[in-house]
């Protein structure tokens, strides 16, 4: 029985030996992988924070231009309404010289016309 008790004892010794012998290989050839690894995601983490800021940034400056845009097209629909509203005068007074009616030649009739018009 004392033989049993040593082989069990042995093969027991051997089993615990053989596990650390084993996590002592493992962990050689594995941890410089792994710490790799998480050097690699703390960079990936470290540049989406970055992706993120400039995209938020980026939405800013978009939102910004939008209301540039805004204010430049209600400015020009205000111009276009004051130089309409101003043309009036000019048209009508265009429309009046054609329909004048000069005798002789166009063009000295075109300049008379035209004169008259400026007070010259």
């Amino acid at each position: 029985m004392n033989t049993w008790a040593l082989r069990f004892t042995g093969a027991g010794l051997l089993i615990v030996f053989g596990m650390a012998v084993g996590t002592w290989v493992t962990t050689r050839h594995f941890r410089p992988l792994l710490d790799n690894q998480q050097d690699l995601t703390t960079q990936c983490a470290a540049a989406l924070d970055s992706l993120a800021g400039l995209v938020q940034e980026q939405g800013e400056a978009i939102g910004d231009l939008t209301l540039a845009a805004n204010e430049r097209q209600a400015k020009a629909e205000h111009a276009v309404g004051e130089a309409t509203a101003s043309a009036q005068v000019d048209f009508a007074a265009a429309n009046r010289l054609q329909h004048e009616r000069t005798g002789g030649d166009q063009c000295a009739a075109a300049a008379s016309i035209i004169d008259k018009e400026l007070a010259l």
